[in-house]
């Protein structure tokens, strides 16, 4: 294309912005964040599998207990992935839109964990 064809129609030339650089501070704290959730997730589960089968053994119905457990967790993915492909945070970089979601999936799992760890210790 010649150059001056190209600026009659979209103006001059310009560089594309670069894409935001993460900090190496923003994703150690994601990482934090991230791992807090998962530890506690996985404590939690391990607790539900053991209620499980306890009921189970006992002779109650586990269905209702077992899908509402895992209809949670994919609720919960579902709306983290809708808010991590808005278009606002899309345009954050990878480390900070980590920590915004981290900080958004932390809080539930981990005060669910502690406070099952302290009622049954």
């Amino acid at each position: 294309m010649n150059p001056s064809t190209y600026a009659a129609l979209y103006g001059p030339w310009q560089p594309a912005k670069p894409a935001p650089q993460g900090r190496p501070a923003v994703a150690m704290l994601a990482a934090l964040l991230w791992t807090v959730t998962t530890l506690s997730l996985v404590w939690l589960a391990g607790l539900f599998s053991i209620v499980l089968v306890w009921s189970a053994a006992a002779g109650q119905p586990v269905v209702g207990l077992l899908l509402r457990f895992l209809l949670v967790p994919v609720v919960a993915a579902a709306a983290l992935t809708a808010l991590a492909f808005a278009p606002g945070i899309r345009r954050l970089a990878v480390s900070s839109r980590m920590l915004l979601l981290g900080a958004l999936a932390c809080p539930a799992p981990t005060v669910l964990a502690v406070m099952a760890w302290f009622r049954t210790a």
